[in-house]
């Protein structure tokens, strides 16, 4: 970010009552964020294991495998998957969804099921196949992950990881910031539709 542009947003955050060390942070992790962002929509992690690990899949069908196999945290109950909870997961549209079930289905990595709870109701499950694809890629990647922070001391990680939790649920907050800093909001709202107005000639 460009020095000039980063002395605005500091004195934009501060005006609204924010500490320098706070304005100064929230610039930094917001620079960061970004970078991330543009190597995770790369992604480049994903590209790898699929070559590494020889897998002839692209990432659509590597995301709907992952979708299929449902979340790993044991907060989320993971339920029965249907192809709406695929396009759910995988955020798409639900016929594009069904097309790439239908693909899985067909190359042997998933197989249609009927629900337990309701049998006119169709599930999507994982085969030997394609759950052994969702375990190599997770295990590729936590292998990556492990091996980079292997080198951080027991201390790091012990702050670390709790901070990163807490850092993770900053977007909850949106609504009551948006509230506390309304008036600050809308004079940037007005200050765009300024910029659009012509100057009398």
């Amino acid at each position: 970010m460009p020095r000039s542009v980063k002395n605005e947003m500091n004195t934009v955050l501060m005006e609204a009552g924010l500490d320098a060390e706070t304005a100064e942070a929230v610039v930094e992790i917001d620079g960061l964020m970004q970078k991330w962002r543009r190597r995770a929509q790369k992604r480049e992690l994903g590209q790898r294991a699929l070559v590494h690990l020889k897998i002839e899949l692209d990432l659509a069908q590597l995301d709907v495998l992952f979708a299929i196999a449902g979340p790993m945290d044991p907060a989320e109950a993971p339920g029965e998957t249907m192809v709406a909870t695929v396009a759910e997961r995988v955020n798409i549209d639900p016929s594009r969804a069904s097309r790439l079930v239908s693909d899985m289905v067909d190359q042997g990595y998933a197989r249609r099921a009927v629900s337990q709870a309701d049998a006119r109701r169709t599930i999507i499950e994982l085969t030997e196949r394609g759950q052994a694809v969702v375990e190599a890629v997770r295990a590729y990647k936590f292998l990556v992950m492990g091996d980079f922070l292997g080198e951080w001391s027991a201390e790091d990680l012990t702050l670390f990881v709790p901070l990163l939790k807490r850092f993770g649920t900053w977007m909850d907050s949106i609504d009551p910031a948006s509230e506390k800093h309304a008036d600050e909001i809308a004079a940037l709202a007005e200050g765009i539709a300024r910029a659009g107005v012509q100057e009398p000639a």
